[in-house]
This record gives structure tokens, sequence and C-alpha cells, in this order.
């Protein structure tokens, strides 16, 4: 089995973790406060990630050139502003047809993917991310007893636009990830996926403490005052990022991102198995989608 694969699968199972802990904090943190904890306490354990390789391991440090700085600071501040419009989406009525349509990144990493790296995804490939993107709209849908209608008409309407432009923040992180991982030009794949993750979060990080200082200072005093949630975040989050930035390393970015929508699968199987929630038929329809056409991603990628 490539690598890639349960790298990204361990990414996914993280992602979903650290999204369950950063919803504790939601309660005493603005959304943005509860966004920067992720980057500010995941940076530690992503440096103490890089330190080992370098130390221990016996790994060169790259050296850094301007491709590769540039595609930081693009993929940094594309998934601040791709977090800032899924979170803004909130404030509205409406707010679950925007971010249906966000999960459109898989499709716009693709797209990107071949623009910005020249990157070539097979036929099965495509037709494996299209077929998970219509199980995930109808997981979305289900969950907010959304019509197909209601989700056709809405589509020149201020949230669709905001959830496009969210899932094309991620997409363009996603892309802008993996090539400035593979702009440093070295045949191992550990330490520039490593490199990166700790320039992007040192990015993240100064940015969005400047940010609350100006703006939410009593809010970054909060963050502080959750060290031991933040902490917990700051740990799944950034094992979740080392992952991530891995397998995008290795393998296309746009085949990452549809397998990591097993995340799905994990959330569907404990709200089920185990907190005994109600399952409706769309939304089962969904999963099966997205198992689907993650089955066909593998089998034909």
């Amino acid at each position: 089995m490539p690598l890639w694969i349960p790298l990204t699968i361990a990414a996914a199972f993280l992602q979903n973790m650290r999204s369950t802990l950063q919803k504790q904090l939601t309660g005493d943190l603005s959304a943005i406060a509860a966004t920067y904890v992720r980057f500010a306490f995941g940076l530690p354990i992503a440096l103490a990630y890089f330190w080992g390789l370098h130390a221990i391991a016996g790994y060169d440090i790259p050296t850094p050139n301007r491709t590769f700085l540039l595609y930081c600071v693009i993929g940094g501040f594309a998934q601040i502003l791709a977090t800032a419009l899924l979170v803004a989406l909130f404030a509205y009525r409406n707010f679950a047809v925007g971010t249906t349509y966000s999960k459109t990144e898989t499709v716009q990493a693709a797209l990107f993917g071949i623009i910005v790296l020249g990157d070539h995804p097979s036929s099965g490939a495509v037709a494996a991310i299209l077929v998970s993107l219509a199980g995930v709209v109808a997981i979305s849908m289900a969950k907010s007893h959304l019509t197909f209608a209601n989700f056709v008409r809405s589509f020149a309407e201020r949230p669709t636009l905001m959830g496009l432009g969210s899932g094309a923040g991620f997409g363009i992180s996603a892309v802008a990830y993996r090539a400035a991982s593979l702009s440093l030009g070295r045949p191992d794949f550990l330490m520039p996926a490593a490199f990166t993750l700790v320039v992007v979060l040192v990015i993240q990080t100064v940015a969005m403490t400047a940010w609350l200082a100006w703006r939410e200072p009593s809010q970054l005093i909060g963050t502080a005052r959750a060290w031991k949630v933040s902490s917990l975040v700051g740990v799944a989050g950034s094992l979740a990022s080392m992952g991530w930035f891995t397998a995008m390393t290795i393998e296309n970015a746009a085949y990452v991102r549809a397998l990591g929508q097993v995340e799905l699968v994990f959330t569907f199987a404990s709200s089920h198995f185990l907190f005994r929630e109600k399952t409706e038929r769309l939304e089962l329809f969904g999963i099966l989608l997205v198992i689907g056409g993650i089955l066909l991603l593998l089998f034909t990628r």
C-alpha cells in the first residue's frame, strides 16, 4: 500500500478529533480565536517533529528559496481566508447552502493542481472525485434539510459565493503546500513536508496573533486561559497536519483531499453507532457515495 494512503486516513481521523476538541472552545472563545489555537498551539509540536528529523534522524535542513516562501505565504493565507469565510457563513440564515458549496474543495484542488503544477489526474480519479463530491453534497443537504431546488436556485446568492470562495481557499492551500515542498528539490519527503509545515505555521501564527492583538485582545488572553483544551487541539491539529503535508508531498493534492473525505465516514460511524443518532436515507446514500468514490480513487488513480 502506498504510504500516502495510511497517512491521509490517519490525518483525517486526527482532524476529526481536533474538530471535536475545538468545539469545546467555542463557548468561551470567538470563532477566530478558536481557529487560532490550532496554529499557535500546534507550532511547538511541529517544531519538535522538525528538530527530531534533523537532530535524531539526521536529515539536513532544507535551504528555502523565493518560490518556496511564496507558496508558503499563499497557502497559509489562503487557508486562513478559507476558514474565515466558512466561519462567517454561520451568520447567514441560509448558511447551509454556502457550507455545501465549500465542499467543492477537492474539485477546485484538482483544477489548481493542473494549472500550477501541471498535474494530470486520470479519468478514473476525476470520476472518483466527482462521485465523492456528490456524496458530500448529499450528506450536507440531509443534515441541513436543504432541498435540491433551493440548492440550485441559490447559486448567485452571497452565501454560495462565500462557500465557493472557502472551497477555493482550501483547494489553493493544498496545492500551494505541495508546490512548496516540491520546490525544495529534495529526493526525500519527510523533511520537506516538515519544513513546509513549520514555515506555514509560523506565518499563520504571527499573522493571527497580530490580528487578535489588534481586534480581539481579550480573546488572545482567553486562548492562554484555556491552555489545557487548546494544547490538545494543537497536538491533534499538528499531528493531522504532519499527515496531510507528508501525504501531499508524496501524492497529488486532489487525491489526498479526496481520500481525506473518509473523515465523514468516521463522523457518521461515531454519530450512528456511539450516539445512536437517527440516520436519514439521503445521508446514508451520501456516505455510500463517499465510500464508493474513495474505493474508485484507490483502484483507478
